[in-house]
């Protein structure tokens, strides 16, 4: 069983910058997927940034060229940069990993942007 914690949300205004941790309980390099999505009062879950054991990474259109997914592969945490905040980046954001086909998730750290 993979634990996983989140911190480093907050309040933010617009065009303001966050950035979000996430420790695992295990080395970062056991995973073959590692990401972040968040999900927003009355939406579904989505997907913000994911990286692969390989090296692809993937951003959600909404956030390419602000926001920067990085992970310590020598060590168990993830980072999610934050930059140019808006007020639709408000949401719940939760830190995700597969190992071995499971899926594991944090329990979310909310970040929250005024206009």
């Amino acid at each position: 069983q993979v634990q996983l914690v989140e911190s480093g949300g907050g309040l933010v205004q617009a065009g303001g910058s966050l950035k979000l941790s996430c420790v695992a309980s295990e080395s970062i390099f056991s995973f073959e997927s590692t990401g972040w999505y968040r999900q927003a009062p009355g939406k579904q879950r989505e997907l913000v940034a994911s990286t692969t054991s390989y090296g692809r990474t993937n951003y959600a259109d909404s956030v390419k060229g602000r926001f920067a997914i990085s992970k310590d592969n020598a060590g168990s945490t993830m980072y999610l940069q934050m930059n140019s905040l808006k007020a639709e980046d408000t949401a719940i954001y939760y830190c995700h990993v597969v190992r071995q086909g499971f899926n594991y998730w944090g329990q979310g750290t909310q970040v929250t942007v005024s206009e």
